[in-house]
C-alpha cells in the first residue's frame, strides 16, 4: 500500500465515515440495499476484503452471515475485532489466504480504488474468484470517474489553485493524486469509467457482470441530510434511486458504483 494511503487510513476516520455525514449514510443505505438484493441469503459465508472498520461485516453478521473480514490496515482490523460477531485478519486482496471455493460471496467494496494498476485490479477480481464456490457472488465497488469534479463543483474547491490539476488527472487516466494533502479530499485512488468495469471482471474469470449505482446523482444533492433526516422523503429517496440504479445513462452521475458477477458453474 502507498504510504500516504496508510497514512489517511491511520487517522481512523473510516469507522465514522459511513456514519456521519449525509453522502456516508446515503453510501451506507444503497450499499446494504444493493446487497439485500445480490447476495445469497444468510448463512451464507461470506468474505469481506477490504471491509475496513466493519461497518458493513457488523451488519451482515447481526443479519445472520457468517462473515470474515481481511484488511491491510491494522487499526482496521483491531477496530473490526471490536464487533465480536465476525472474524478478522491482515491481508491483500490481490494474495488472499482463503481456500479456493470456500465463501459463497465475496466482497470487495473498497479494494478497487486503491489499485491505479489495471493488472492488480484484475488480479484481486480473480482472488475473489478462486474463493467464491461456483455459482457464488463476487461484489466490487468502484468510485466513478467523475466523482472529484462533481465534489469540486458542488463544495467550490475548484478555487483551491492546487484542485484543477487534480480534476484534470481524473478525467484523463482516472487517478486521483492528491500530493498536497487537500483538506477534506481523498487519498491516492482510481475512478472508473462505468463501461470498463464489466471487462475487469471477465478478465478475472466472472460472468454476467453487472453494473449499479449506489448513491446515483443524489450524492451531490443540496440539503441531502434534511431529506435523510425525514423518514418519509428518505424512504421515497431510496426507492427511487433503486428504481433507476442500472439505467446506463445516470451510471456517471454519482459517487460509487457496485459492479457484480457470478463465478462459472
Amino acid at each position: 500500500m502507498h504510504a500516504e494511503i496508510a497514512d489517511y487510513y491511520d487517522r481512523g476516520e473510516e469507522r465514522e465515515r459511513l456514519v456521519d455525514g449525509a453522502r456516508g449514510v446515503l453510501e451506507r443505505l444503497r450499499t446494504r440495499a444493493l446487497l439485500v438484493e445480490l447476495l445469497p441469503p444468510p448463512p451464507a459465508r461470506v468474505l469481506d476484503v477490504g471491509g475496513g472498520a466493519g461497518v458493513h461485516a457488523g451488519w451482515l453478521a447481526e443479519r445472520g452471515y457468517d462473515v470474515h473480514l481481511v484488511d491491510p490496515m491494522p487499526l482496521h482490523v483491531t477496530q473490526a475485532r471490536e464487533h465480536g460477531t465476525f472474524t478478522a485478519e491482515l491481508g491483500d486482496a490481490r494474495d488472499l489466504a482463503e481456500a479456493d471455493a470456500s465463501r459463497d460471496a465475496v466482497l470487495l467494496l473498497g479494494p478497487l480504488y486503491h489499485l491505479p494498476s489495471r493488472a492488480d485490479r484484475v488480479r484481486a477480481l480473480a482472488e475473489a474468484c478462486r474463493v467464491v464456490r461456483p455459482g457464488g457472488i463476487v461484489c466490487a465497488a468502484a468510485i466513478c470517474r467523475w466523482a472529484g469534479l462533481w465534489d469540486a463543483l458542488t463544495r467550490d474547491m475548484l478555487a483551491d489553485a492546487r484542485v484543477p490539476a487534480i480534476v484534470d488527472g481524473e478525467l484523463a487516466a482516472g487517478v486521483h493524486r492528491n500530493d498536497d494533502r487537500v483538506p477534506g479530499w481523498f487519498t491516492t485512488a482510481y475512478f472508473h469509467r462505468p463501461e470498463d468495469l464489466p471487462g475487469e471482471l471477465v478478465d478475472a474469470g466472472l460472468a454476467e457482470p453487472g453494473v449499479r449505482a449506489v448513491e446515483g446523482p443524489a450524492a451531490f444533492f443540496g440539503g441531502l441530510d434534511v431529506i435523510l433526516a425525514d423518514a418519509r422523503r428518505r424512504a421515497d429517496l431510496l426507492h427511487w434511486l433503486g428504481r433507476v440504479d442500472a439505467e446506463p445513462a445516470l451510471l456517471g452521475a454519482g459517487s460509487h458504483l457496485l459492479a457484480y458477477a457470478h463465478r462459472p458453474s
